[in-house]
């Protein structure tokens, strides 16, 4: 079985003993391990499969489509004039196939969809024409701009309109999943350094991959990052340009988002970035959230207007905070580490990581079947009360709020009569302000624990990051 997709391939194998014909969409964000699990499931036996060629024009798309036709089995495939043309080839193919089940893939399908082609109407044509009537077809698309496949296949209110028979949009892995990887695969690595590890590139499977064995996860963020051959170095660009035809909208989105801790509003995007509100950033906001970039979420109390856009990948957030604009030849990994730039970081991205796994904080506090809203705080002040920032607070609906304080340390975390103090007023301050008659619950999620004293005795609900594994 694939790691952390156990689900998922049964689900695409029990659709190899369907007596019809079956339609399935993959989708994710880049080096998600989409094409591997498809691979992995099937074992690489397709009656026909192809991947979209990026960057490239629809006639030279068609061509390389039915040069793969032939290679694989219609040797006689005609020179398409159009897609159209394309697909009845490919029903040639299929019809020569002796396979109980003709599994048909295509991958980075979005690639093949140029600007005024006819590719959207030629295959809706040979799926609700030709293949939805047979009972041996498993059409399988796969693609890395999950925004085409919601937008063109999900959302299609012509011949693709409900159509699809399984959906599966393939997650980052969890902490959990990653330490399933690293074992499988000999890593050696503790728990510290998995998480030091997925503060840096998140829980993308391929960029696990690319980590050496013989490397401890500090070396391995030098070679991938600092070094300028590194496999991680120049990711940034082809990371956007793979997934969005027109990639530097998005780029400048990302990079403002990337300036603000608890993100954005789309007013305030729009005022950053100079833009009119053309309804654009909407749709460029949606797809970047499709693809897992970003997270949509509310101000406490301010559902109606106070939703925000935060910046929440992994990689790009390291990436703007220690590579771009940067020397790295000057400002290695193993130099930066015990700077404050570093501890720095290591706060906000173990935030982040707190972020990703909501459920499991949720499953430890012993609230998973809870319905709840995750949402952040802040008071501006005024002359009597000072100003005051909640990052993460889980307002419940069984009437409790926890309000979440996350620190990083290489230790236990001590708080002290201060910190205490700095706590409780800031309770005060949203307790008073939102006239919540909610219980408010203090709730600190550490890497190691909180030091035993009178003050950490007083914390209701302790989450060490070990939990989140």
């Amino acid at each position: 079985m694939v790691i952390g997709r156990e689900k998922e391939q049964q689900k695409l194998l029990s659709l190899l003993k369907s007596e019809e014909s079956q339609f399935v969409a993959v989708y994710g964000r880049r080096r998600v391990g989409k094409t591997y699990l498809i691979r992995q499931t099937f074992a690489n036996s397709f009656t026909f499969d192809y991947s979209g060629v990026f960057n490239q024009k629809s006639k030279r798309q068609q061509n390389e489509f039915v040069e793969a036709i032939r290679a694989q089995g219609y040797k006689e495939a005609p020179k398409p004039k159009d897609w159209f043309d394309v697909f009845r080839s490919l029903s040639v193919l299929i019809e020569k196939s002796r396979s109980k089940k003709k599994v048909i893939f295509l991958d980075e399908i979005q690639w093949m969809d140029n600007p005024r082609s006819s590719f959207l109407s030629a295959f809706e044509h040979f799926w609700n024409g030709w293949a939805s009537a047979r009972k041996d077809v498993l059409l399988i698309i796969c693609g890395s701009a999950s925004s085409w496949i919601i937008n063109k296949v999900f959302k299609n209110r012509g011949g693709l309109y409900n159509r699809v028979n399984l959906q599966i949009g393939l997650d980052l892995f969890t902490l959990s999943e990653c330490e399933q990887y690293v074992k499988a695969n000999g890593l050696n690595f503790s728990r510290n350094e998995i998480l030091m590890a997925y503060m840096a590139i998140g829980g993308v499977p391929y960029y696990w991959s690319l980590l050496d064995k013989k490397l401890s996860v500090a070396q391995n963020i030098d070679e991938l990052f600092f070094s300028q051959k590194g496999q991680l170095h120049n990711e940034f660009v082809a990371l956007y340009y793979s997934m969005f035809s027109n990639p530097d909208p998005y780029i400048d989105v990302i990079t403002a988002l990337g300036s603000k801790k608890c993100g954005m509003t789309r007013d305030e995007l729009l005022k950053a970035l100079k833009r009119k509100d053309d309804g654009s950033l909407t749709r460029i906001l949606e797809n970047l959230s499709q693809c897992d970039f970003i997270r949509k979420y509310y101000s406490f109390g301010k559902k109606a207007k106070g939703v925000l856009y935060q910046l929440i990948d992994s990689y790009t957030l390291f990436y703007f905070k220690f590579i771009k604009g940067k020397n790295t030849a000057s400002s290695r990994w193993l130099k930066i580490i015990d700077t404050p730039q570093f501890y720095a970081w290591r706060g906000l991205a173990f935030e982040q990581v707190c972020l990703l796994h909501i459920e499991k904080i949720k499953e430890v506090i012993g609230i998973a079947d809870v319905a709840c809203d995750v949402c952040s705080w802040q008071y501006k002040g005024d002359d009597d009360t000072p100003g005051t920032q909640i990052d993460l607070l889980i307002d419940r609906s069984d009437g409790v709020i926890n309000l979440c304080e996350m620190k990083c340390t290489d230790g236990p975390f001590k708080i002290d009569k201060d910190y205490a103090m700095s706590m409780k007023e800031r309770k005060r301050i949203f307790i008073e302000k939102t006239k919540t008659r909610k219980t408010v619950r203090t709730t600190m999620v550490t890497s190691g624990g909180l030091a035993d004293n009178q003050w950490s005795r007083e914390i209701p609900n302790q989450i060490v990051a070990e939990s989140l594994f």
